[in-house]
Parts: structure tokens; C-alpha cells; sequence
């Protein structure tokens, strides 16, 4: 008789020692927390330069929300349908073969998350460094200083520590930082509404808009970046109760609160600052607070961002380290990775190394950028290869029960079409970088054989 999916993930759970300890309010709060980072305080002055009015700026805000919507549905599916630890890494295994989920998990693992890390740890401190006393941690306020990179270093390891001890402490402190997160960006939008603004901006135009079905959609990719990092919660799956339920539910869930939030921040932005003056702004919220609250309100926003990375960074090395867990458990990589902690039950070995690679990003110093970079390629090629195999594992006979959430095909059919555009913008605005991440996804061919022979020995 056949093992269901569920029932071997369970066996799993059991003889591995992780544990189902997540709820659905520690589910959405690594959606919302890992999405908002301090991209939307930026991207509102990014779309006004590309869309050049406010009803378009709103419009593309629409359309990538749609199109996100479709991918967490999309995710939402594959998740209840395999809960397992990994995310991408278990469904382009199941799709494709165990090389192509191998060289996934291997990009992930060795570039994506860490760097990640280093770059979400890098923008801590450079915030911290607009604080007069702190100015000492970078130079102009974006290269670190040798105190700078220490304090970047804290982060992580103490991120990486609070992981280590408990799924459920990173958990609740998830959840605690992400209601703060939602709480400070609701006060800073009202601040916002309070200052002396006006409706009649949002009927303004910006004339040196890019403007046309070109500017429309470099709006809408960059709504698309804005909503970018739901997928994590795929990743800490086998360890989330009642997956069939709770995966969906926050990441739908999720995804609508912060398209809210996203809609408030846009509209608070726009109400207080004149169409110009929002599309030549560096920071739009920062601006806009300052026109509410005077100087002072420059402070308020850098603490905002804070907690807002934070949060972001916890989520983080709380994903990546399981898609390294899950390759290991499967003999595709070094099988100390697979390790778990007998009395935290956590992958603890694979928490400690991704932070330790995360150090090593942030010692080569502002050269990790062009590595992150250069693996945002790789990251939309594994979004749209997970979302494919959807239809992969629809067209099997198999005991996996299919949960269907909204219309199949037509979700994962528009996230890929909308994803298609963006990864092929991605891979062609940066040749240089999108050919190094190429290699580095192929320098995982003979890694995977090396294990694969030593698997035979």
C-alpha cells in the first residue's frame, strides 16, 4: 500500500526531531516580516519616476499584488501538498529529478540566504550610522568600519543564537517584531496624514516620468521587489502544525496585510509630499515624516527601518539554513548539516554555518553586494521552476491529495507570466552578474556528483 506524502513527513518529523511548533500567527509573521524590509519606505519615489501619477503608481501597486497573490496561492498549493523543510528544493527534487533540486538547495545555501544575511545585517548598521554617536560605524554613511563590520557580526550571530535555541523562540520573537514592525508603520503613516498635505497631490503628474507601457511596468517590477520574500515560509514547513491549513492561510493572510500596508505607506507618502518633490526624494518617508514631525522625525523612520531588519534577518536565517538541512537528510550534501539538536530540535549545525558564510560576506566587505546581486537571477529561476512543477505533480496519479485554493491553473499560470518578464529583465540588465550566477548554479554539477559517488563507496 502506498505512504502518503504527509505520513512520511511525519515519520520524518519524528526520527529527525524536528517539531511542529510554528502556528498560524508564527507563519504569518515570517511572511509579513521577511517582505517588509526597508524597501517601502524607497520604492514609492522608484515607481513615481516610472509611472509619473499617482492613479498608475496605485495601479501598478494592484497589479503586482495580484500577481504576488497568485504566487502565494500558487506556493500555498504546493505547501499543503508537500510540507516537508527545503521549499524550492523539495519541489524541483519531486519535479525534475534530485541534480536539479540539488543545485537549488546549492545556490540558496551557499549564495542567496547568506548574503542575504550580510546584506540585511549591512543595512542595519548603516542606519545605526545616522545617529550622530554612531556615525563612527561607516564611512559616508555606507562602507562599514572595522567596528561597523563587529556590530554587523553581532547581528547575525545573535540572529543565527536565537534560532539555534528553539524554532519556537525564533518564532515568538518573529512574531513579537513583526506586530511592533506593523504597529510602527501604521503610527508613521498617521503621523504622516496629520502633516499639512493635501488630496490634490495625488492628481499631480511627474512630466520627467519614464512614463508609457515602459514606465507601467518598471512600476510594476518594482511592486514585484517590494512583495518579494513570502516563499520563505515553504521553507520552514515541517515544522509549522497543521500545515494543510496554517501554510495557506499566511501566506494569503500575510500577503493581504502587507498589501495594505504597502497601500497606507504609498498613500501617506503621496498626501504629504508634492508629486516632484516624492519622485527626486532618496528616502519619500523619511521625507514625509519630516514634514510632519520637523527633524525629529528623521530618527523616528531610521528606528522604524531598525526593527523592520530585524524582523527581516530572524525570518531569514530562519529559511535559509533548512534548505540545507533538507539536502543533507537526503545524502546530497555534507551530512553534519543534517544534524539536530537533541533537547532545541533545530538543524543547529546548519543555523551556525549559514551565519559563519554570512561573516564571510561581510568580511570580504561591500563585494558581497555583486555576489547578492548576481544571485537575484537564480532566485526567480527557482521561484518559476516551483511554481512549474505545480503542474509537474497535477498531471501524476499519485496519492497526493491536491489542495486547490483558487482556480487551478489560472494561479500558478499568471505568476509564472508575470514572473517570465521579470526574470528575463533580470538575467539581461546585468550580463556580467547574471552569467556569474549562472556558473555559480553549474559549479554545483560536481559537487552533486561527488556526493553521489561518495553515497556508493
Amino acid at each position: 500500500m502506498p505512504v502518503s506524502s504527509k505520513s512520511l513527513v511525519q515519520e520524518s518529523t519524528s526520527a529527525k526531531g524536528l517539531v511542529r511548533e510554528l502556528g498560524l500567527a508564527h507563519a504569518a509573521s515570517i511572511v509579513i516580516g521577511v517582505v517588509i524590509g526597508s524597501g517601502i519606505f524607497l520604492v514609492p519615489a522608484e515607481m513615481m519616476r516610472a509611472a509619473g501619477s499617482a492613479k498608475l503608481v496605485y495601479l501598478a501597486w494592484i497589479v503586482g499584488g495580484i500577481f504576488s497573490f497568485c504566487g502565494a496561492v500558487t506556493y500555498a498549493e504546493l505547501g499543503a501538498m508537500k510540507p516537508q523543510a527545503g521549499g524550492e528544493y523539495v519541489y524541483i527534487r519531486d519535479a525534475y529529478g534530485p541534480l536539479a533540486g540539488f543545485l537549488c538547495g546549492w545556490t540558496w545555501t551557499i549564495v542567496i540566504k547568506p548574503a542575504s544575511l550580510a546584506a540585511v545585517s549591512t543595512g542595519i548598521v548603516q542606519v545605526l550610522s545616522s545617529f550622530s554617536p554612531l556615525a563612527f560605524l561607516t564611512t559616508d554613511g555606507t562602507h562599514l568600519t572595522r567596528p561597523g563590520q563587529l556590530v554587523a557580526f553581532a547581528m547575525v550571530l545573535l540572529i543565527s543564537g536565537i534560532n539555534y535555541i528553539g524554532v519556537r523562540r525564533a518564532g515568538n520573537f518573529q512574531l513579537a517584531f513583526t506586530i511592533l514592525k506593523i504597529t510602527l508603520v501604521v503610527a508613521i503613516s498617521a503621523a504622516a496624514f496629520t502633516s499639512n498635505g493635501t488630496w490634490e497631490h495625488f492628481a499631480g503628474r511627474y512630466v520627467a516620468a519614464t512614463g508609457g507601457i515602459v514606465g507601467f511596468i518598471l512600476a510594476v517590477k518594482a511592486a514585484l521587489w517590494a512583495y518579494d520574500g513570502w516563499s520563505d515560509l515553504n521553507m520552514v514547513a515541517e515544522e509549522v502544525s497543521a500545515p494543510e491549513r496554517n501554510i495557506p492561510l499566511a501566506l494569503v493572510g500575510g500577503l493581504i496585510v502587507i498589501a495594505a500596508l504597502y497601500m497606507l505607506v504609498n498613500a501617506a507618502v503621496q498626501f504629504t509630499l508634492p508629486v516632484t518633490a516624492l519622485a527626486n526624494s532618496s528616502s519619500p518617508m523619511s521625507d514625509a515624516i519630516k514634514v510632519a514631525l520637523g527633524n525629529g522625525g528623521a530618527a523616528v523612520i531610521a528606528a522604524v527601518i531598525i526593527v523592520s531588519l530585524i524582523t527581516s534577518l530572524n525570518g531569514i536565517a530562519m529559511s535559509g539554513a533548512r534548505m540545507a538541512f533538507a539536502m543533507s537528510r537526503d545524502g546530497n550534501f555534507f551530512s553534519f548539516l543534517a544534524r539536530v539538536h537533541p533537547r532545541f530540535h533545530t538543524p543547529h549545525v546548519a543555523i551556525a554555518t549559514q551565519g559563519l558564510l554570512s561573516v564571510g560576506f561581510l568580511l570580504i566587505g561591500g563585494n558581497f553586494q555583486q555576489l547578492f546581486t548576481l544571485s537575484l537571477f537564480s532566485e526567480w529561476l527557482s521561484y518559476v521552476a516551483a511554481s512549474i512543477s505545480l503542474f509537474v505533480f497535477r498531471s501524476r496519479i499519485s496519492d497526493l491529495e491536491p489542495v486547490q485554493f483558487w482556480r487551478y491553473p489560472l494561479a500558478p499560470a499568471l505568476f509564472i507570466v508575470a514572473s517570465a518578464p521579470l526574470l528575463y529583465y533580470t538575467f539581461t540588465s546585468n550580463l556580467k552578474n547574471s552569467a556569474l550566477g549562472s556558473l555559480v548554479i553549474l559549479a554545483g554539477v560536481p559537487v552533486y556528483f561527488a556526493f553521489a559517488l561518495r553515497r556508493k563507496v
